[in-house]
């Protein structure tokens, strides 16, 4: 009786697993069908609009002086595609600075070591799943659900679980051991995993911080040889007296002292002004007439080139109306009433009229002329901040690195971020204010952390069956009856929502990242790649993964009862959920990597967003800002690069790992592609951190790979291996001690300048870049040191920027006193 029912057991056992497989696969057909239409339709869309469209694909090229060196890229269909690929990393770092050269690096590194893992697993650890892991596939919903399986009070043999039951008070036996044997693929492949990984970081890590420390000893910039003192105590806050005390400690001379003011007075009138300007200039703008423009467009001028006298017979770098050509793209030349504006006065300004609204707005703007003039020569309280330019990046270097002032929390000399970097705003804020925001916004991220949980609980929901049934009985019976719909909710939705909280969410962090009070939009950025990738590892992945069978559990509860209070149970039920998610993780690297990635190189929501921007757009301000080039944030992209990379080291060794290798690698070709392009070509984006994110991403994967050891231990352990489990603990430590190892000894690296980087021999085995002083303190070199308003120094804007005219087209004379431009244009 028992052979018999074992028999009829196995084969209804094998019958659901083939059931199971069978789903698994449609539900990859279907996604990988669906991406691969998706890509193919915006791929070829970009090929066929590039050319078109330069003003938006070609935006960096033709704006950035750094890229124009960088091979012009021919107009045919995929002509462009192997003139990008044999663009060098020597090319990229000369044109995109560190922080792209890095971000591609990683892309890379990714690339060689899930090649690896994947032929190993095709050779090895698929075959072995194949032939020995009877529970190889995913598990159904009807392993839990099945009353056939289960007894009232009691349960039978399911997956084997009372093996492992047994095995948790016993020693395995001979025969068991024969049994398990492939289980030692888990030891043997988690250990190889995670020492090449190891090794690749540690490799990759000396080649990054060689070229950095060569790319950055090699020039002389303004940021190099600039501190950012902060701390300073009141009887020294003032320029000659911080001098004397750095000159004192006898590094080096002191060339300027910026010290930083309260300047929220002139700056708010400076924000004030650009809103009148912008309000006259469309009153303007209403009063002529107006017509949309076009994609064609020249860029906007910049104050930097007017400072640095750039030369104007360069038609990619000149203004974007140029005179008679560009007028009718934006302003007639007829004339309509004059517009009129309300305004309020009186007692609690409850009374109002209508009066001519170009005069209005010129009185004010006049008026905040006279403000802005009286308030640049006030003097304003100092603060706790300055900036002390030395003469020399050695002085700089050993002021950083070494602890100045004996009190605690006082002149702290730290690396100061780019002119262009600074956030002039955020620098008279006192450190009170700025600990304060830091715990409320850190606060802010832990509620949200929270509710994350409840949209990824319904999520969850929908993988599976047996829960949409209890909600929706006739919803669940449809989905049975429609296999395609069915994977479509099952599989493709919930990789959609994934990917849309991927999108949007990173939006909402960088908003709270800004409104932090942080100095630096370097630092801006390291605290956007950090903020998504806790929401991204954090939620979409750890959490996600429990709640992924939460629904499992309490199935199981439903049909054990009380039993569900061992926690043997419980661990079994857990122990499913890694590869329980299997499909779900492939399917969403593969709508990821097939399916959007083709969007980012459309740049879909740029042209998607275009119509509705142009709609509104008015003045040729507008206009002009309308065609400048999206921003490429590495806070928005890195997080998820990082996500999908623990996600297949994760899964590296379980069951279909060849399948979430292979996607993955496809993904990290493809996302190496996209994103050269885009960084050379297409996206602005500031070199903010010289680097600095190289280390944020190998302690993450280091992260990682913790996570993936854990898992491996715990499949051993929950498959009744404990003595191979065991095997696993002594590498979880050692990566614990890697971990802290590569902080300590890499990450100094990564922050200063090594003094020998500044006397290198000749021989030195480096990059070779510009030996040029003005290429290397200009575009031509360290476009991170230019300020699109100061030039080369460090200074609030405010204080120097020119008050800048109405930008209008060719207005009738009516006798206000006007004069026309350089660019064929009246300022008024």
């Amino acid at each position: 009786m028992e052979s018999l029912w074992a028999s009829k057991h196995n084969g209804s056992k094998n019958g659901t697993e083939l059931g199971s497989q069978a789903r698994v696969n449609t539900d990859l057909e279907t996604q990988l069908t669906i991406s691969v239409v998706l890509g193919l339709t915006a791929f070829l869309s970009f090929c066929f609009l590039r050319p078109r469209w330069t003003g938006l694909y070609a935006a960096r090229k033709r704006q950035k002086n750094a890229a124009a060196k960088l091979p012009d890229l021919p107009d045919t269909f995929f002509g462009w595609i192997p003139v990008l690929y044999r663009i060098t990393e020597e090319e990229v770092l000369a044109s995109a600075g560190l922080d792209a050269f890095v971000f591609l690096a990683f892309f890379k590194m990714c690339t060689k070591y899930l090649a690896f893992i994947l032929f190993f697993s095709l050779t090895v650890i698929y075959p072995i799943h194949k032939v020995f892991d009877n529970d190889g596939g995913p598990p159904d919903s009807a392993d839990l659900n099945s009353t056939a399986l289960y007894t009232k009070g009691s349960y039978r043999d399911v997956n084997g679980y009372s093996k492992l039951r047994a095995n948790l008070t016993a020693e395995d036996g001979d025969e068991e051991e024969q049994s398990t044997n492939y289980l030692w693929i888990y030891v043997v492949f988690v250990y190889l995993f995670s020492l090449v990984a190891m090794w690749m970081i540690v490799k990759e890590t000396k080649r990054i911080i060689r070229v950095r420390q060569n790319y950055l000893g090699s020039h002389s910039s303004v940021t190099d040889r600039t501190i950012r003192l902060s701390g300073i105590p009141r009887h020294l806050r003032s320029d000659q007296k911080i001098k004397e005390t750095i000159e004192k400690l006898e590094i080096g001379k002191v060339e300027s002292v910026m010290l930083c003011r309260e300047w929220k007075e002139l700056d708010d009138l400076m924000k004030e002004r650009m809103a009148v300007l912008r309000k006259l200039e469309e009153s303007w703008t209403v009063h002529l007439g107006y017509n949309r423009g076009d994609r064609t467009l020249k860029p906007l001028r910049r104050d930097v080139d007017v400072l640095a006298g750039a030369g104007d017979d360069d038609d990619e770098q000149s203004p974007m109306l140029d005179g008679e050509n560009a007028e009718p793209a934006h302003v007639t030349s007829y004339s309509k009433e004059r517009p009129k504006t309300r305004i309020w006065f009186g007692f609690m300004s409850l009374q109002s009229r209508q009066i001519d609204a170009i005069d209005y707005y010129e009185e004010n703007l006049r008026n905040l002329d006279e403000k802005i003039t009286e308030a640049r020569k006030k003097q304003y309280p100092p603060t706790a901040l300055a900036f002390v330019t030395l003469d020399s990046i050695p002085a700089c270097q050993m002021a950083i690195q070494a602890i100045i002032d004996p009190e605690p929390m006082q002149l702290m000399a730290n690396t100061a971020p780019a002119p262009a970097d600074v956030v002039w705003k955020n620098t008279y804020l006192s450190r009170t204010n700025r600990m304060t925001r830091a715990w409320v916004i850190t606060s802010i991220v832990t509620l949200l952390t929270v509710v994350w949980w409840f949209v990824l609980v319904a999520i969850a929901a929908l993988l599976n069956l047996t829960t949409i049934r209890k909600v929706s009985p006739s919803i669940a019976d449809a989905l049975e009856r429609h296999e395609i719909v069915r994977s479509l909710v099952q599989t493709g939705l919930p990789t959609l929502v994934i990917s849309l909280l991927n999108v949007i969410v990173p939006y909402l962090y960088d908003w709270l990242s800004n409104m932090q009070g942080m100095i630096a939009q370097g630092d801006i950025e390291m605290s956007i790649i950090s903020k998504n990738y806790f929401f991204t590892f954090f939620n979409l992945f750890v959490v996600f993964t429990i709640f992924g069978t939460v629904s499992n559990i309490f199935e199981a509860r439903d049909l054990l009862g009380e039993q569900l209070r061992d926690l043997s149970q419980i661990s079994w039920v857990l122990a499913k959920a890694l590869k329980g998610l299997a499909p779900f993780y492939m399917n969403l690297i593969v709508l990821q990597g097939l399916g959007l990635f083709p969007f980012r190189l459309l740049e879909f929501g740029a042209v998607s967003l275009y119509p509705v921007f142009l709609f509104g757009a008015k003045t040729p301000r507008d206009y002009a800002e309308l065609v400048q080039p999206p921003m490429f944030s590495y806070g928005f992209f890195l997080p998820q690069t990082l996500f999908i990379f623990i996600i297949c080291i994760v899964y590296s060794v379980l069951p279909r790992s060849e399948l979430v290798t292979l996607f993955g690698l496809l993904y990290f070709i493809i996302g190496n592609f996209i994103y050269k392009y885009q960084l050379l070509y297409a996206m602005d984006h500031r070199q903010h951190s010289t680097g600095r994110a190289w280390p944020i991403i190998c302690v993450r994967v280091i992260v990682g790979l913790f996570v993936f050891q854990l898992a491996m231990a715990g499949q051993l352990a929950l498959r009744t291996a404990l003595k191979r489990s065991l095997l696993v603990v002594p590498l979880i430590i050692g990566t614990v001690w890697f971990g802290i190892y590569y902080t300590r000894t890499f990450d100094p690296l990564m922050r200063f300048i090594a003094l020998r980087s500044l006397y290198r021999d000749d021989d030195t085995d480096v990059i070779s870049l510009s030996e040029n002083r003005f290429d290397n303190e200009t575009e031509g070199g360290r476009i991170v040191d230019t300020s699109e308003e100061t030039g080369l120094r460090y200074i609030n804007p405010s204080l120097i920027l020119p008050l800048e005219d109405v930008w209008i087209s060719k207005k009738p004379s009516n006798g206000v006193n006007h004069n026309v431009n350089g660019n064929g244009e009246d300022n008024v």
